[in-house]
């Protein structure tokens, strides 16, 4: 019985320092640049509010599904109430349609939130 209750315990403790991703509020989870010119880079700036009453939010991580996408996140944590942001720059060097996500993971969120830029590179001219 005194190994149920510690059990008991120790579950509730660890999901009493957990936040939900409702903890987290993006303004908007996509951006489409429309056209855009081959081998001029663009950036979109998503931005997020920590929604959580009582805990500072910290982003572990951004990841770009390829090299071509480069995201910055704030390293330092964002508190209750404040907002962040998550700047994702895409290279333009290819010509074409594109459409590229990036994986946000949040210390103690259990899901990621995935980011989204699209848009339509066209080809440069030559001279």
């Amino acid at each position: 019985m005194k190994k149920l209750f510690v059990l008991l315990f120790v579950i509730c403790g660890f999901a009493g320092f957990s936040q939900t991703s409702a903890d987290v509020k993006f303004t908007v989870k996509k951006h489409s640049f429309g056209k855009i010119k081959q081998n001029v880079p663009v950036t979109y700036t998503f931005t997020f509010t920590n929604a959580s009453t009582s805990k500072a939010l910290i982003v572990e991580s951004a990841e770009a599904e390829c090299g071509c996408t480069k995201p910055v996140y704030p390293e330092a944590p964002i508190g209750k109430g404040k907002k962040g942001t998550i700047k994702v720059t895409y290279d333009a060097k290819s010509a074409g349609t594109f459409t590229k996500k990036v994986t946000v993971k949040f210390a103690n969120i259990a899901e990621p939130v995935i980011l989204v830029i699209d848009g339509d590179v066209k080809a440069a001219t030559k001279k």
